[in-house]
């Protein structure tokens, strides 16, 4: 299936998807931060949502970190590497991501189309998955799907903004449902927190890290190879493998920095 460039519509679809209240219940709410699950009755993937309200960050320095790739190589431990492969507009390029899940689960990856756009008083970064015929599954990894994924950032005055992170992966593997529950009961708000304290910090470290190179604020300096959108097709989950890692224990595992309480 060819890829569509998110356009204005798209993003404030996803505005709207966020802000809702519809079918979402609430897995985990305390010290700011707030996750939700909804079942969808058109897919066995479940959606995830999160807030977490930061009274001492403007929406701006969380845009700039959600950004920043060689900010997030600072922050971002269950990451094992990022890299962008090509940019298809002023606001949209492509890009791999690739994290550390806990053992013995193996280890995910994806390629995916990101798309953002700053919107009045509001900062939106949207992804999904796509095929690049020069990323194709790699053997160390499993290739999830990012079906839907996206930041939505809020300004509340000068000073202060709401991070909402919604997500809907298909990690390609029928994983147990201890995982499951980890993901929205501690790694989902240590992420969110994880997030915040690295935007603390994103100032004084980007002062001293080309602070004037920003590509998501000015196109200029992009200097990615342009790729064309012709080359790319929708990443559909049933075209790829699926593991069952539903009978692994948790007793057997070890956990990331993220699954830490």
């Amino acid at each position: 299936m060819p890829v569509q460039i998110p356009d204005d519509s798209d993003f404030s679809s996803f505005k709207d998807q966020v802000l809702s209240e519809d079918g979402w219940k609430s897995r985990y709410n305390k010290g700011g931060v707030t996750v939700w699950c909804r079942e969808e009755e058109s897919s066995a993937v479940q959606k995830l949502k999160m807030r977490i309200v930061c009274k001492d960050l403007p929406a701006e320095t969380l845009y700039d970190v959600l950004h920043d790739i060689n900010y997030r190589k600072k922050w971002d431990s269950n990451m094992i590497e990022t890299y962008d492969i090509g940019r298809l507009t002023v606001n949209a390029d492509v890009g791999y991501y690739s994290w550390r899940c806990p053992s013995p689960l193996k280890n995910r990856d994806f390629v995916t189309m990101r798309s953002w756009l700053p919107l009045g008083n509001d900062y939106l970064i949207i992804n999904f998955s796509v095929k690049h015929p020069k990323h194709p599954p790699r053997k160390d990894y499993v290739r999830a799907v990012s079906l839907q994924t996206g930041y939505l950032i809020q300004s509340n005055g000068a000073t202060g903004s709401t991070l909402y992170y919604l997500t809907q992966v298909d990690p390609r593997g029928s994983l147990p449902k201890w995982v499951v529950n980890r993901v929205s009961q501690f790694v989902a708000p240590k992420a969110m927190k994880k997030i915040y304290k690295a935007a603390l910090k994103y100032p004084e470290w980007k002062r001293k890290h080309n602070p004037a190179l920003k590509p998501w604020m000015f196109p200029e300096q992009n200097a990615l190879p342009p790729i064309n959108p012709a080359e790319l097709t929708l990443q559909r989950a049933d075209s790829l493998e699926n593991i069952d890692e539903s009978g692994l224990s948790e007793e057997k595992t070890h956990h990331s920095d993220d699954e830490d309480s």
